[in-house]
């Protein structure tokens, strides 16, 4: 095989034309295929989803509490407790009272269930 340089211009530019058409082809085949060629160079890889700080600091704290068992002492990071949605008592009226309609309707009806 030829050194590149002892390779003329004009065979560099064949080369890198038919380099050229390769990747093209493997794109086409990719795309085709579902990605069997290899990834083309200039193309960037797919993005990762990002974790939030709030995630982040609840995993720590939850690792730190597990080496803390481990070890025997008492935790050294508390594991950041989740808040619980509340549902407000205009909100909870308004769900009961369409659940009396239904039962009502259903006993009308001579059913045992909905």
């Amino acid at each position: 095989m030829n050194s590149i340089e002892n390779l003329s211009v004009q065979q560099l530019r064949r080369i890198v034309n038919l380099k050229e058409k390769i990747e093209a082809l493997e794109n086409k085949l990719s795309k085709l295929v579902g990605s069997t060629a290899k990834p083309v160079a200039g193309e960037a890889p797919k993005k990762r989803r990002k974790m939030s700080a709030a995630g982040r600091r609840k995993i720590a704290a939850a690792q730190k509490a597990r080496w803390a068992k481990v070890k025997g002492r008492k935790s050294a990071a508390k594991p950041v407790k989740k808040a619980r949605r509340k549902m407000s008592a205009s909100g909870r009226a308004k769900i009961a009272a369409a659940a009396r309609a239904r039962w009502k309707k259903a006993k009308a009806a001579g059913k045992n269930s909905l």
